[in-house]
């Protein structure tokens, strides 16, 4: 029987997720970072991007945002700015909030804008990184 840790994953509106796993993969802001049981313990800070949950039955994929993720030897905690089912995605409303911050980057009248834009098409471009990622993991 594989070892296993317990996994949390909230936003500021809900709680996500809250289970065991066998692996958590995170998208910290240093890079990716996959979580065994008994890992070291580790606070850092996450970008957008997908958290993948690997429990003993099934790999589930959630968006976040960006937040903090927790880890001690046997939980592991994502307090995420938001977080969602990567499924429960709109693909065509991300696609469009895509356009959206590309056509306001292209015409940025302040610094200030010009910034919340950018963030804006990094967390559209992993909202759809996350879901082509389970679409491709639908069809295998």
């Amino acid at each position: 029987m594989a070892m296993t840790m317990h996994v949390d994953i909230v936003s500021a509106e809900q709680e996500i997720y809250s289970g065991t796993a066998e692996m958590v993969f995170a998208p910290l802001i240093t890079g990716q970072v996959g979580i065994l049981p008994r890992h070291a313990p580790l606070i850092a800070r996450m970008k957008p991007g997908e958290v993948r949950v690997r429990t003993a039955t099934e790999e589930l994929d959630f968006y976040v945002s960006g937040g903090m993720l927790e880890v001690q030897p046997h939980v592991v905690t994502v307090l995420a700015d938001t977080a969602t089912r990567a499924r429960d995605l709109d693909e065509a409303k991300v696609l469009e909030a895509k356009q959206r911050a590309e056509e306001a980057i292209r015409n940025h009248q302040s610094d200030i804008d010009y910034a919340k834009e950018i963030a804006a098409l990094a967390e559209a471009a992993a909202q759809l990184r996350a879901i082509r990622r389970l679409r491709d993991n639908s069809n295998r």
